[in-house]
C-alpha cells in the first residue's frame, strides 16, 4: 500500500571540498556554501572519479555535476532539499553551457514485493517556506532526466547508487512545459522501479513564482557558480580534458581554454575563484562568471 510523506523545510547545503586526486581540491580551506543539515545523502567522489574516467564527450557534464555536487553535499543536506539543490544545479549546468529547466514530479517507488511508497505530489504546494512535492531537472537539449536528491528516500539511499539519471523523450508543448502532464518516467534502482509522474504547470509556478523563489534566487546562483567550479576543475584533469573538450557544449570548451591548468581557491566568503592573467598580464582572482569569454561564445543558462 502506498503511503504520502509530507515534505520538510529545504535549505541549500553546505558543500566540502573533493578529496579525490581525479577531483582536484582548491588551494585554500573549503569553501562554505549556503544552508546545513543532518539528512544522510552521500555522494561517493569515488563514484565521481569513475565517471570522469569513462564518460563519453556527451556525457561528461550531465553525469558528473549531480555526482560531484553529492559528493560536496556530504551528508550535510536538510530534507526535501529538492527544490534549492535543482535551482541550485540548474545554474551550475548553465554555468558550463547546459541547458536545466525544473520538472516537479510524484515519484512512487515500488519494491519487489509489490508494495511502494509515494513521495511528493501531482498537485503540490507551500507550507509556510517548505514545498510540499518533489522537483527533478529535465535537460532538454539532451534529453536526460537527473534527480539529484533521490537518495533522500530512504530505501534508494540503502543502494547507495548517488543521483538517478536517465534518457527520456521530450515534447515542447505550447504551455512550455518539456514534458505532457500525467507522463510517466519509469527507471530501475537496484530491486526498485522508480515511476515518476509529470505534475502539470501550474506545480512549476508554484516554485518559480513563490517569494521564496525570489529570496533565495542570488544564492542558488551563488552555489550553482561555485558547484559548476568545481566540476570544470575535474573536467580539465589528466585523462580528462580532452573527452570534456569534445563535449557538445561551446561554453565548457571555452571555459577550459581560459582556465588551462590555473591554480583555484576558495576566498573567505566561500566561493571559488581561479588565478587569471589579464589583458595586461596583470593576475588577478576571478569566480567562473567574471572570466571574460569571446562574444561569440554562448551566455550562461538560465537566460531572461
Amino acid at each position: 500500500m502506498s503511503k504520502q510523506k509530507p515534505g520538510r523545510k529545504h535549505r541549500t547545503p553546505q558543500k566540502r571540498a573533493p578529496r579525490h586526486p581525479s577531483v582536484p581540491s582548491p588551494r585554500a580551506a573549503a569553501p562554505v556554501l549556503l544552508g546545513d543539515g543532518g539528512l544522510p545523502l552521500r555522494g561517493s567522489l569515488d563514484q565521481t572519479a569513475t565517471l570522469l574516467q569513462h564518460a563519453k564527450p556527451d556525457q561528461l557534464v550531465e553525469l558528473v555535476l549531480p555526482h560531484l555536487w553529492a559528493a560536496l553535499a556530504d551528508g550535510r543536506v536538510p530534507a526535501n532539499v529538492c527544490v534549492d539543490a535543482c535551482m541550485t544545479l540548474r545554474n551550475a549546468y548553465g554555468q558550463l553551457g547546459v541547458r536545466a529547466e525544473l520538472l516537479p514530479v510524484d515519484l512512487t517507488v515500488q519494491h519487489k514485493d509489490g508494495g511502494g511508497t509515494r513521495y511528493g505530489s501531482l498537485t503540490p504546494s507551500w507550507t509556510g517556506t517548505s514545498w510540499n512535492g518533489h522537483c527533478v531537472l529535465v535537460l532538454p537539449d539532451s534529453e536526460r532526466f537527473v534527480d539529484a536528491t533521490v537518495e533522500q528516500f530512504d530505501e534508494i539511499r540503502e543502494i547507495g547508487a548517488g543521483p538517478m539519471i536517465g534518457k527520456v523523450t521530450l515534447s515542447t508543448h505550447g504551455d512550455g512545459s518539456m514534458m505532457k502532464p500525467g507522463a510517466q518516467v519509469m527507471l530501475q534502482r537496484g530491486d526498485l522501479v522508480l515511476t515518476y509522474t509529470i505534475a502539470g504547470p501550474d506545480a512549476l509556478t508554484s516554485i518559480v513564482e513563490h517569494p521564496e523563489a525570489a529570496a533565495h534566487a542570488d544564492g542558488h546562483r551563488r552555489t550553482g557558480v561555485n558547484v559548476a567550479s568545481f566540476t570544470l576543475a575535474a573536467l580539465r584533469g589528466e585523462g580528462v580534458r580532452g573527452r570534456a573538450m569534445q563535449a557538445p557544449h561551446p561554453r565548457l570548451r571555452a571555459l577550459l581554454r581560459a582556465v588551462q591548468d590555473a591554480p583555484y581557491e576558495a576566498d573567505e566568503a566561500g566561493d571559488v575563484r581561479f588565478r587569471l592573467a589579464d589583458q595586461t598580464g596583470c593576475e588577478q582572482w576571478l569566480r567562473l562568471d567574471e572570466i571574460p569569454l569571446p562574444s561569440t561564445v554562448p551566455a550562461a543558462w538560465p537566460r531572461s
